[in-house]
């Protein structure tokens, strides 16, 4: 393209040239009977500078693509390298609360073991005060996690590469956790089909915040039950988190995915918390090619209930080359 201009400019630049050389002999006597004034040499001008303006452009366009490139590629990485110094300020941030909040967290059940110990009911007061601090302790934790992983999934490049991974084992240890963690009259329960599930290739880190988030969910609004069942097909493999809950309501379904939102959103009202779980879950599920869907049944119905469905592909060993 740059060369068609090059040489369409040096054709215009050649004929103004021309135009002048031959003005002062031809000039008077070819436009004389045309206009009051000798032309040629106007023309001549008018070639000669749009000759000179093509020419000129047909060398601008590298420049300005390898400036706009450089530039392009130095805003990259810098993002590249505000992304990793982020990430790393939320690993340390997250690790140096972490050991504190573990011991608030032990020194809470110490206490109400205590408290038990000493005969007699504990005071409702107090006992509202310790349950309150053993769910939101593991509720901030996986609020830096969510934050961060957010950070990662805005991050320029591709995915993490698959590697060999033990779903059943990531659930089990999630569900042990909450079950730990849930209210008294909350029961968190999973299986498996079939219950050797064997090996899948996925990214683990992956898999537990998404199924922890899920979990999550349903610990928080569930009346007693939240079940998890992972299963598989021969392409893909699919965790189900149900909850015996009130349900979502359907104005509501095709909104709980967007980021930040919460149904108090649109009632005007304060958030529960950041609406960043679900949308998370299916953003990373989306980028390793599965999906994240939901299902849901409201009061009065005798069968209320949500469940949330994680599909993720089976995904193939990852090549390594010698």
């Amino acid at each position: 393209m740059q060369n068609g201009a090059r040489i369409i400019g040096g054709i215009l630049l050649l004929a103004g040239v021309v135009s002048f050389i031959l003005a002062p002999f031809i000039g008077d006597e070819l436009f004389s009977r045309l206009w009051g004034v000798e032309p040629l040499t106007y023309i001549g001008a008018v070639l000669v500078i749009l000759g000179l303006t093509v020419v000129s452009l047909s060398y601008a366009p590298p420049g300005l693509i390898a400036r706009t490139g450089s530039t392009r590629s130095d805003d990259r990485q810098h993002a590249e390298r505000w992304t990793k110094t982020t990430q790393q300020y939320f690993d340390l941030f997250d690790h140096d609360l972490g050991r504190p909040l573990r011991r608030i967290l032990g020194k809470e059940r110490e206490l109400r073991t205590l408290l038990r110990s000493a005969g007699g009911t504990l005071d409702p007061a107090v006992e509202e005060l310790l349950d309150e601090i053993e769910r939101q302790t593991p509720n901030f934790r996986l609020m830096l996690s969510n934050i961060r992983v957010l950070v990662e999934l805005e991050a320029p490049g591709p995915a993490p590469p698959f590697q060999a991974v033990e779903p059943s084992e990531i659930v089990r240890n999630i569900v042990e956790r909450y079950s730990s963690q849930a209210d008294a009259e909350k029961e968190v329960t999973w299986w498996s089909e079939p219950p050797e599930f064997g090996i899948v290739h996925s990214d683990s880190s992956a898999i537990e915040h998404i199924v922890t988030n899920l979990v999550d969910n349903g610990v928080r609004f569930a009346t007693a039950r939240v079940e998890v069942r992972i299963s598989k097909n021969p392409t893909h493999f699919f965790v189900r988190v149900w909850d015996d809950g009130p349900g979502i309501a359907a104005q509501y379904l095709q909104h709980i995915f967007e980021r930040g939102w919460t149904p108090e959103v649109a009632r005007r009202e304060e958030k529960p918390s950041s609406g960043l779980g679900l949308y998370i879950a299916r953003t990373i599920a989306s980028r390793y090619g599965g999906d994240v869907t939901v299902e849901s049944v409201t009061l009065p119905n005798s069968e209320h209930h949500t469940a949330f469905l994680l599909s993720l592909p089976l995904g193939e060993p990852a090549v390594t080359h010698r």
